[in-house]
């Protein structure tokens, strides 16, 4: 769990988590303009602390060395 693969893949997970919720957001029926700006940025960094939080669970479950629950094939 302490390696760079394993940061650098959980850092990519939680990246892309916010990003969908950021996604999911502007789908809800509003637009950028409209956007309450200080509750978007809680959801989305709510979504990303809960990948990261995710993959540090996950960290000796699976290939130690990613933050994925399943062993490489």
């Amino acid at each position: 769990m302490w390696t760079i693969t394993f940061w650098s893949d959980a850092a990519e997970r939680a990246i892309k988590t916010a990003v969908q919720a950021f996604a999911a957001l502007l789908v809800v029926g509003t637009t950028v303009l409209d956007l309450d700006w200080g509750n978007a940025l809680a959801v989305v960094g709510t979504a990303a602390l809960a990948s990261l939080l995710s993959s540090l669970a996950s960290g000796g479950v699976g290939d130690r060395e990613t933050a994925s629950l399943l062993r490489r094939g």
